[in-house]
């Protein structure tokens, strides 16, 4: 026999190709048991590891006075006690007054003020929106009548919110419980996550900077966008519902919703403040504004204490986080929308800057 000679190589066998084949269709059998069993709580589970990221430094603290388990234990029945009063008065003041709403639609009783003089100089829709104002202020039988059609789906869509209020309310609580447990074992999570973004990765080094990353970013838009936004809301609700306003849990959502946008609380309390003074006695009025006033103006100070140094995500990012994460989860999605896209963005950007060749990221930023 020539040495010479190549022996052409053989191709595999059917057995190694239906061993390849099996585990390939067992590993994605057992992806789709699992993610079946995890799927109805993605939501509390992000929301859950967003807070154990944010609240990982008190634990740091507390950790080395009453240990591991109690400093987990501690954090979260503060938090649950802390959030669960507050998200209560606002949520059932919410719902309260959809479903109000709802039955004031149902039944006729609904009464609208007459629109404003000022309304019909609107161009283009200003008449039209005069006209239709006035007959709903005027005669609510037959506006009923006339747009009792689209009126019907606004209520239906209406009480199905406030019926997810509950649920959403419950699961916000939740995941603070949840939160806590993934805190007491966050040293083997952070392993975890390290080793997951190595190979996926194929970097020893990029899967603790990542992991690095990813928690900054979390701290800084959990605890300098949403964390500021929620505490801010809570001072201008805490008036609302002092001075006895009808629709204070609306209005509270409202400005939580303005202020993780980055816009002015200013635009829902100067109305506010007006019709309060216009209506209430004047004692309790003038405190009550000059409470708004500060509340609403207390963004300047926690901004520079809370925000994250060096957190560069655009505002239309969070703006984006926000509606969709309301849209698709309720009042969880709120909270995780923003801070799970910044992520993603934070990680999208590292993923541009990043030299395969070199195995480091590029000093040029591809950002426009």
């Amino acid at each position: 026999m020539d040495p010479n000679v190549t022996i052409p190589e053989r191709p595999p066998s059917l057995l190694r190709m239906l061993d390849a084949v099996l585990q390939i269709a067992l590993v994605a059998l057992l992806i789709f048991a699992c993610s079946r069993i995890i799927l109805p709580f993605t939501g509390i589970l992000l929301w859950s590891v967003i807070l154990a990221v944010m609240l990982y430094p008190l634990h740091q603290r507390l950790v080395l006075r009453v240990g591991n388990r109690w400093s987990a234990m501690l954090i979260g029945l503060v938090s649950v006690a802390l959030m669960l009063v507050p998200l209560v008065m606002v949520v059932t003041s919410l719902g309260s007054s959809i479903l109000a709403f709802v039955s004031g639609l149902q039944d006729g009783s609904l009464t609208v003020p007459p629109p404003p003089p000022r309304l019909a100089d609107l161009p283009l829709v200003g008449q039209k929106l005069t006209e239709t104002w006035s007959l709903v202020a005027t005669n609510m039988p037959a506006a009923l009548a006339k747009y009792g059609q689209q009126l019907s789906g606004i209520a239906a869509w209406l009480a199905s919110f406030a019926a997810g209020l509950a649920a959403g309310q419950l699961s916000f609580v939740l995941s603070f419980a949840v939160a806590a447990v993934l805190i007491a074992y966050s040293d083997g999570a952070t392993e975890f996550a390290s080793r997951l973004l190595e190979r996926i990765t194929g970097s020893k080094a990029q899967g603790p900077r990542l992991v690095e990353m990813t928690a900054a970013t979390i701290r800084g838009v959990a605890v300098g966008v949403v964390g500021v936004a929620v505490i801010q809301s809570l001072l201008i609700g805490v008036g609302f519902f002092a001075i006895g306003l009808s629709s204070a849990g609306v209005l509270t959502l409202v400005v939580l919703l303005f202020a993780i946008v980055q816009v002015p609380a200013v635009l829902v309390t100067l109305p506010v403040i007006a019709y309060v003074l216009a209506t209430e006695a004047t004692t309790p009025a003038i405190i009550f504004s000059i409470w708004t006033v500060i509340a609403g103006l207390s963004d300047n100070f926690l901004k520079p204490l809370m925000l994250g140094r060096g957190l560069e995500v655009p505002m239309p990012v969070i703006l984006i986080g926000v509606i969709g994460g309301m849209i698709a989860d309720g009042l969880l999605g709120l909270f995780v929308g923003p801070v799970l896209l910044a992520v993603g963005y934070v990680l999208l950007m590292e993923w541009l800057r990043y030299d395969p060749i070199e195995g480091r990221p590029q000093t040029d930023d591809p950002r426009p």
